[in-house]
């Protein structure tokens, strides 16, 4: 909702919209899969067609609770690049990024899709990338990454620690993402 400046949003539309981003990402770490928008809209307090207005399908939805994690993990990666290690950092981030993807199942399931993002969802995605090939290309640099990893193979490699660690036991997420720092080595 766009009061016309810059596609800022009111602050009473803007605390709408944050209630119904902290109702459907409790739902969705609860295991709700569905998040229908009518059942959000009760929680939050607000009527449907507000709901509708805000989030006008799931997928929105998703993008927008996962844009707070892509912000996150920019700033993060910002953060590792500019360490005075870059290995620490690029393994701190990798540990940040495993966590995220396991508490906040949104950021999952935007990562893990390969379509294109809606216009709430781009700005937050591309902003982490970058990030993330400064800290890549930093990571190469000191030995820590081959040279032909991408920052898209981290994103699917990422992607599948995170779900061998949800079907698995509760230390699996930390030895599996060992395994994967290891065989990313130069």
């Amino acid at each position: 909702m766009s009061t016309g400046t810059g596609g800022r949003l009111r602050a009473d539309s803007a605390r709408v919209r944050e209630q119904m981003l902290t109702v459907a990402g409790a739902r969705l770490r609860g295991g709700d899969r569905d998040l229908p928008l009518n059942a959000i809209a009760k929680a939050a307090g607000v009527g449907v067609g507000t709901a509708y207005r805000h989030f006008p399908n799931r997928q929105v939805l998703i993008e927008a609770l996962a844009a707070q994690s892509f912000t996150r993990l920019a700033a993060d990666a910002r953060a590792s690049a500019a360490a005075a290690d870059p290995v620490a950092g690029f393994e701190r981030l990798m540990s940040t990024g495993l966590r995220l993807l396991r508490e906040e199942p949104a950021l999952a399931e935007v990562l893990a899709a390969r379509d294109g993002l809606t216009a709430d969802a781009v700005a937050p995605a591309a902003d982490f990338f970058d990030a993330l090939d400064h800290l890549l290309h930093r990571a190469r640099q000191a030995g820590a990454v081959r040279s032909d990893i991408t920052a898209d193979d981290l994103r699917s490699l990422m992607c599948g620690v995170q779900h061998a660690a949800m079907i698995s036991d509760a230390d699996a997420a930390d030895r599996y993402l060992g395994v994967l720092l290891r065989g990313l080595r130069a």
